[in-house]
This record gives C-alpha cells, structure tokens and sequence, in this order.
C-alpha cells in the first residue's frame, strides 16, 4: 500500500518485494520483483547521490529481517535473502560508484554472516553479494574508512571460518567449506587486496588459516590430482570472468547452496576450491607479498599442529615457489631459511625443526628456478644454523637434515663460479673450527663438537659439489632425446661410490663432466691439514672427500689416463709444445702441482708421524697478551687434542692464513725422516688404508704430476723404514704396513704407466713382507648425507719378527720407471733428468712450501704468469720498477700516430702513456707475505724519477719510447725494467735468491 510522504527510493525499494503473504512461496529463487528491481538499479545508476540512502535503507532492513530470523521468523528469512539480492543487482549496475555503495553493503553482509551463519541458503547468498562487491570495487576505500575497513575485515574472518569449518556431517562441511573458500578466491582476486598495502597481512593471515587446513587433510595424491585437473581446465567455474577483463566488463560469480537430493561435493572439490585460490593468490604477490604469504601459512601450521605433516609440507612449499611470479620466487627459501634461524637455539629439536628443513630442501631440489636467490647468504645462514646445533648438542637429530639442505644448495646453479664460491665459503668456514673450534660449545663436549662440525660442513660439501654436477646433467638430453629439466630428486641423488677393492672402482657417481667451473685446488688445498687431524672419523670422511675431489672435480687438463687405469700418449692431442708447456707447469708449479705437493706431505706425515692434529703454539710472553689502550680482544683456538685453550693476541701484522701456514708447519715438522726401531706412529690400520686409495685416485687421475710430485715422496716413505735392526714389536706393525703400502702403490704407478719392471719389484717386496691382514678399503659413500662416524680399524699388535723387515729395491724401481717410454714421451724428460727429478731428496715441510710459494721472482721477470701486456713494450710502465701498480690504464701503446701528433705539436693528453711518470713502491723492496721471517726485510724506496726528464709530448720524449731516441749505455737495447739496474737496496741481503738455484 502506498503511504503518502514516502520518500521515492523507499518506494522503489519496496516495489521489489513481493506482498508479505507472498514471501514464503517466492521461493527458492527469492528473486525480487524483476521489472520493480529494473526501476531500481535504473533510478541509483542515473542519480549516484541516493545511492547512499538506498544502502542505507536497505541496511536497515537487514538489520531488522537478521533479528527476526535469528528468531526463528521464516518470512523476515525470506525477506532478507530478498534485501542481499537487490544488494547484488545494485552493486552489478553501480559498479561506477561502488564506494558509495560500499559500507552499508559491507555492514549488510556482516550482520547478516554474524548472526545466520549456520543458514547455507543465507551464507551462499551473502557470499554472491560479497564476490559481485570484490569483483568491482576498486580497493581504495579499505585502509581509508575505518567502518569500512572493520566490516570488510569481519566478512573475511567469517567466511574464513566457514572455510574450515569442522561438521560431523562430510557432506554439510564440504557444502559449508565451498561457500566460504568461494568467497575468499573473491577476495584474493580482488584488488582489496593488493591496493591498500598496510592492510595485505591481516587479510592474508585470515584468508591462508581458511585455504591451508583443507588442503592438509587430503593426501598429497589428491593435491596431485586435483592439481593436473586445474592445469587442465584453468577456469573455475566459481572465478570464471574473474579479473580477466577490465572492472567495467567483468562479471560476478553466482554462489548457491548445493541443492538437496544432488550428489554432494567431495573433499577433492574442496581442496580444488582451495589451491586455485592459493594458487592465484600468490600469483599476483610481489615481492615481500609473496614472504608475508608463506609467513601466513607456517603461522598456520603453528596453530593447526600440522609440522607433522611433512609431506604435505614439503608439497606446498615446492608448489609456493612454483606459483609464485618469476622475479620474486627467492622470497619462499629466504623465508623458510629465517623461520628456521629463529628456533635455531631450541634445547631439543621439535618437528617444526625436521619440517622446515624438509621443506627447505624440497624447495631446492625442485626443477623450479630460483633467479636472484642469494645463495651466499643462504649458505651462510644454514652453516651458523648447523654449527649452532652442534653447539646445543652433538649428537643433534637435526644435523643429517641440515647438511642435505646444504648439499641441496647445489642444484640451482645460476652463474658459473657459483658452486666455487659456495664452496670456498664452506671450506673457510671448516678451516676456523679446524683450528678453533666451535665458539660456546661446553668443555666437556668440545672435542665432540668440533669433530661434529668438521664432518657436517664436510658432507656438505661434497653433497652441494655433487648435486650442482647432477643438476648440470639433468639439462641433457636424454638416451631418447628427450630434454630433462631436474634439479636433483627430493632425497639427492643416490649414486654410491663402491669400493671393492684398490684396483678397481664400482659405480659412477657423476653423470657427465659439468659445463660450471670446477673447484679451484687452491681452495681445496686449504682443507689438506684435515688429512691428518686427531680424531679419525675426521680423518675417515676427509680421506673419502679427497678422493672424490680428485676423481671428479679436480682440473685435469692433459693429465689424464684412459678408461682401463694406463696412461697412455695422445698424439693429436699432445704434441711438444703441449707436453712442454705440461711439463713447465709441474716443474715450476701450478695449482694442481702445487696441491699434490701439499698432498703427499701430509699423507706422509699420517703415516710416519707420531702425534697428529694441529697444535697452537705455546702461550705469547705477558707483554704481548696483555691489553694495551684498553684493547682486551683476543682470540680462543682450541688444542686439537681438546686438553687444553690457548688464548693468544692476535698478530696484527700476519694474516689469518699465515698462522695457519706457522700451524700446519709444525704439525709437518713431526714427521721423521727415519722410524727409530722404537718409534710411535698415531695412523691406525684404516688410516693407511685410506691413503692407500687416495694415492691411488692420485696416480690414475693426475699420473704426470703425480709422478713428479709423489715419486719423490715415495722413495722418502722407504727410507723412513730402513733399520738396520728389528723393530720393537710396537713399532714392526706400522713399518710393515707402510712397507706395504708403498709396494701397493708401485703397483699403481707399474698399470698407469704399463711398466711390468717395476711391478715385479713391487710384487716382490710385498711377498716377502709376513702376512698379515689386508689394509682396509674405503668405505662406501653417499653424496649430501650425514654417515655414521668411522671406527678405526687398530694396527695388529702380535706380529712376531725376529729380523728387521725387507726393504725395497728403490733404485731398481726409479732405474726401471725412468726409462720407460711412456714415461719419457710424457714428460718430456731424459733417463737421467728423470733419475734426478724422482730421487730428489724429499721432505714433506719442504713440499708444504712449494705447495704454498709462488714462481720465483725470476720465473715472473722473464715473462711468465705477467699479462701479455706488460710484453708488448716498456712505455706501458708507468714508473722504473716492476710492480702492477704501473701498469699503463690504457691498453694502447706508442706508435707512429703518436709521433705524429708530437711533430705536429699537438697535446698529448690523446696518449696517457705519454704521461710523467709516477713514482710508486717497489714489489722488490718487501718480504715474502708467506714467510714474512724467513728472509730479511728490505728498506722500502721509491723509484727516481729520471733527473732530464722531457715534457710529455715531446719529439724526444716519443722517440726514446720508441727506442729509437739516444740510448744509455754501450749501444745495446734498454732494459724493460730500469729500476732493477738503478735502484739497489742500502744493505743487500745475504740470502741466495731462490731463482739461483
């Protein structure tokens, strides 16, 4: 009936109900009237400043119909769901001016939820009005008005709650689960979410509690299935026209209850409701947005309880990084990293710990990029997280999880010195708790600790080294010529290098050679000293990572046998220039020398010397240690023993590595030259074993510079067991194990170089040694896993000898191998050259020298190792001395032009090599950076400037560069380096230079 007065948008709006005795049969569409509904949205879309009073007025009859449903009215039920269908078709036909429409639609759909929630029919149609309300709005209004901003808050926290609502009923609770999840795909898609930036974490803490607990209570084969269903068929039918097209042209979802007598919806529906929903939304998240979500999701495992779920966890970790954008997939490791930093000091480890790190881990070994990741700082991060569990305890649960995380590292390889630089990280790190220890460990697990560490870091590495190669191999094609992208499989890789015996190697541990750079020997060399550490099971895993490093990572250029262990030429390959340059390298020392040289000397001093472990010197006197100006900072290394701690000032004038140098020299000084009949030897019976195989993988990898840089140390290891009477029965096991020892690795070196003369000699020395059990072979090993600790295996101590044990015949040997051909040609040498190189005298602080000096200084003046440019001419130097400093910038020499330009009188700014010249220090002036005390120290001077010096670009000036202006001397050519011939020290050394000898 009309009532005169009535305003008109009040008559419009209740033109669209049917008369109250017709509200129970409008439904169970509950439509309004369609023609009246028309006159509606027609009127508010012509005339936006009643939108605000419609709302308005149709809030009120919200808030009046909810109260009276509540209660149980029937026809107010029907009336409300009436008021949210002119709510929709009002927000569908204003979407121009949606924030005017804004708060009453919101506080509509608050109220409503607030009290009816359990009522599905009112739920779905609540859920319609919310989806048309986030598909048009523009977001601004939320974060703006506060009455806005709470109500559209409070929707998400209800229709969140409907999305993991709990039911005895599986089909009501997945009915209820769907409305709810709908809604909040609305809202992920919407730009409510994204636009007002201070506002994206509550709403993404609210949304992901409702999307994460449907998917954790289906396995991870129905996350599957559903998941190829959704690449299949990528629109829902919930989002479809859903931000796919401009807010003008799009279209509103419809929501409905699922209609009774209907097959219900399963768990599978749900969970496809769910991942399209987190799928998008981290989609459409930028940078710290895509951190925030996943911060979400663990906040949501916290209160769920559900780190028990590992494989569901790791699922959605790997599937995180796989939605979210390209650019920003670096945000989900970084974050799980941190998460785990923060529980990092836990006393015991929870599955939250074990979670994370399976997580972590499943994330890496993905196929999924991970551009702009830094793995520096991951690297870093998951070290101080595994050197602090050791810390907390050594024995920690946690820690054979940790290193497959560091090991997992290695698949995603983006630059080609990455795995160099992640590995030169860990080795640093491993050198300091060598030396040091773990700082904060207690007393009584020092020792413990550190041996811990020690192994992690390197199990680790050998696992980040090995997974970059498969990870390297899985981007071949395949035996069908199929391309494979994988990184490694969630576990690592599970090849296993099986030892059966010294002779032999079973199985193959990397697939192909790795297009990525190798690890430099330089850098691995630092690690050698662990060769010869105090505990075994550090000696144990060391002696194996060896091997591996120099079966399958260590540069061997030319240097290479063939597939059945014989050295044999290459005459394409290797021509004299070839094995000149070979052979100019090994003698005068490159890296792969030099680090087979750091080698042998610590092989021996394991099997000869009677103490291991490096030792801290003795305490500096109190002038030193005390604090000076209030500086009290000193440094704590632990004793490789774990008896005691030296707190010792730091040197400020040596470097870090110059006192490991001073350490491993000591250690190295152990060693004797010869066994007395008496003497002690700290190697177990695996311990030779061990070096056994690695002298081995030396020889059949490297046999060039193994024969020149460990020949010599072999005819020292013989010498050493020479006596002329028996040896106490102590000490007659260990002189027949190395006695053995040397005989088996003359049998290695006879098939590398196909010398059968000198495997008699070998085969005879070894039967006339009295039997005794075989040395124990290398135990089997799996890259980027944490093994069991290795029990040595003890020295027989009944050998009964009532005569001194037979030496072998050495000079045969070195007479045989000499003049073997093979051995000729490779190395280009004479018999006799070779005689002398091979039984030079040998020590092993000798050979640690050489591994760590540089060429000497005349090897460096004549041109070798100096850029091409230093050869071209002298006018490129700067000043009169040989240092780099005075290396011209520029990269052009002098020539005609610039003559030219000097007779034309012309400036010479063109030319920077025409310019005065620079005094700078003199590289000769200083002592060796290395062994800073062996020499004496020079005066440091300036070079002189010449006193007639022509201005820059003068004639005379560009002639004499050009040599061809008035010479020095008697006519001959002017030293590239005049500083050499001018300058000499006030008190010259009276040391014979290296380069002399």
């Amino acid at each position: 009936m009309h009532i005169p007065f009535t305003p008109n948008h009040i008559q419009l709006i209740s033109a669209c109900y049917p008369p109250s005795a017709a509200l129970l049969t409008s439904g169970p569409e509950y439509a309004p009237n369609s023609q009246e509904l028309s006159r509606l949205t027609y009127y508010a879309a012509n005339r936006p400043e009643k939108i605000n009073k419609l709302g308005t007025e149709l809030e009120k009859r919200v808030k009046t119909d909810t109260k009276k449903a509540a209660a149980g009215n029937t026809r107010a039920r029907a009336a409300l769901l009436i008021t949210l269908a002119i709510f929709k078709a009002l927000a569908t036909e204003c979407r121009r001016d949606m924030s005017l429409l804004s708060p009453s639609l919101l506080s509509s759909i608050n109220i409503t939820l607030s009290s009816l929630s359990a009522d599905l029919e009112l739920a779905a149609r609540a859920a319609t009005v919310f989806t048309t309300w986030t598909t048009y709005t523009d977001g601004l209004i939320i974060g703006v008005d506060l009455k806005v901003t709470d109500d559209y808050m409070s929707c998400l926290r209800h229709f969140a709650r409907l999305g993991h609502l709990e039911h005895d009923d599986h089909e009501t609770r997945n009915r209820t689960r769907l409305i709810g999840l709908a809604a909040l795909a609305s809202a992920v898609n919407s730009e409510a979410l994204y636009k007002p930036s201070a506002q994206f974490q509550p709403q993404v803490s609210i949304i992901m509690r409702a999307l994460l607990i449907p998917l954790l209570q289906v396995d991870v084969s129905v996350l599957n299935h559903e998941l190829a269903e959704i690449k299949e068929q990528p629109n829902s039918p919930i989002l479809d026209e859903f931000r796919s097209r401009p807010t003008l042209e799009r279209r509103a979802a419809s929501i409905h209850a699922h209609i009774d007598g209907d097959q219900g919806p399963t768990s599978g529906d749900v969970a496809n409701t769910a991942l399209r929903a987190t799928s998008s939304l981290l989609g459409h998240t930028r940078g710290l947005q895509a951190s925030l979500v996943l911060q979400a999701a663990l906040d949501t495992l916290d209160e769920r309880d559900g780190w028990a779920l590992t494989e569901h966890c790791r699922w959605l970790a790997e599937k995180a990084a796989e939605w979210t954008q390209y650019q920003y997939r670096y945000g989900i490791p970084t974050r799980l990293v941190e998460c785990l930093a923060e529980i990092q000091d836990a006393p015991e480890p929870t599955q939250r710990h074990a979670t994370l790190t399976a997580m972590i881990t499943a994330v890496f070994t993905s196929p999924t990029p991970l551009v702009n990741l830094s793995t520096s700082d991951i690297i870093a991060s998951l070290i101080s997280i595994t050197l602090r569990r050791i810390t907390v305890s050594p024995e920690d649960s946690l820690l054979p999880a940790l290193v497959e995380c560091i090991s997992s590292l290695g698949t995603h390889v983006y630059y080609a010195d990455q795995i160099q630089d992640l590995a030169e990280d860990l080795i640093r790190r491993l050198v300091i708790v060598e030396a040091s220890g773990i700082p904060g460990a207690g007393k009584d697990n020092r020792q413990k600790a550190r041996t811990q560490a020690v192994r992690c870091l390197l199990a680790g590495l050998l696992g980040l080294i090995h997974a970059a190669d498969m990870h390297d191999a899985g981007k071949d094609a395949d035996e069908n010529g199929d391309t494979k992208t994988v990184g490694t499989s969630p576990t690592l890789p599970p090849p296993i290098i099986e030892r059966t015996s010294h002779d032999g190697l079973q199985g193959q541990g990397h697939m192909r050679p790795s297009r990525r750079t190798k690890v430099a020997p330089e850098i691995w060399q630092d690690t050698l000293s662990l060769l010869c550490d105090a505990e075994y099971a550090v000696r144990a895993d060391y002696a194996m990572a060896l091997v591996a490093y120099v079966e399958n990572e260590i540069p061997k250029f030319a240097d290479k046998v063939d597939p059945d262990g014989v050295r044999r030429p290459r005459p394409l390959a290797e021509g004299p220039s070839q094995r000149t340059n070979t052979v100019n390298a090994m003698l005068y020392g490159d890296s792969t020398t030099r680090f087979l040289n750091a080698l042998h000397a610590c092989a021996y001093t394991l099997s000869t010397s009677p103490r291991l472990g490096l030792r801290n010197s003795p305490p500096p006197s109190p002038e030193r240690t005390s604090p000076a100006n209030g500086d009290d900072s000193s440094a704590r290394a632990g004793d490789a023993t774990g008896d005691s701690v030296t707190t010792e000032r730091r040197s400020m004038n040596h470097s870090s590595r110059t006192r490991r140098m001073s350490l491993v020299l000591r250690m190295l000084q152990d060693a004797p030259e010869r066994l007395s009949s008496s003497a002690h030897v700290a190697a177990e019976l695996s311990d030779f074993g061990n070096v056994l195989a690695i002298l081995q993988a030396v020889h059949e990898q490297l046999p060039v510079r193994s024969l020149l840089t460990g020949i010599p140390m072999l005819v020292a290891l013989s010498k050493a067991t020479r006596a002329e009477e028996a040896y106490d029965s102590s000490t007659a096991a260990a002189v027949r194990t190395i006695k053995e020892l040397v005989a088996k690795t003359w049998l290695v070196v006879a098939k590398v170089w196909e010398c059968p003369a000198v495997g008699e000699l070998a085969e005879k020395s070894l039967s006339a040694l009295p039997g005794a059990s075989p040395l124990p072979n290398l135990p089997d090993w799996q890259f980027g896993s944490l093994q069991p600790p290795q029990h040595p295996t003890p020295l027989p101590s009944d050998l009964p000898l009532t005569e001194p044990l037979p030496d072998i015949d050495t000079d045969a040997i070195l007479e045989a191998l000499s003049s073997a051909p093979n051995v000729q040609e490779a190395t280009g040498l004479g018999q006799q050259d070779l005689l002398r190189r091979l039984g030079a005298e040998w020590s092993p602080d000798k050979a640690y020298k050489e591994s760590i000096e540089t060429k000497s200084r005349l090897d460096s003046l004549s041109g070798d190792g100096l850029s091409p440019l230093i050869k071209v001419a002298p006018a490129l130097m700067h000043a009169d001395n040989i240092s780099m400093q005075s290396l011209a910038r520029s990269g052009r020499g002098v020539g005609v032009t610039d003559l030219r330009e000097a007779l034309e009188g012309r400036s010479s700014m063109s030319n920077p090599n025409l310019a005065g010249r620079v005094p700078s220090i003199s590289t000769l002036d200083h002592t060796s950076s290395v062994f800073p005390g062996e020499f004496a120290k020079l005066t440091p001077q300036r070079s002189r400037p010449q006193r007639v010096k022509p201005r820059p670009g003068e004639v005379r000036e560009v002639l004499n560069k050009l040599g061809i202006g008035k010479q020095l001397g008697n006519g001959n050519v002017k030293s590239s380096f005049p500083a050499m011939q001018k300058t000499q020290p006030r008190n010259p050394p009276t040391f014979t230079p290296p380069y002399t000898t």
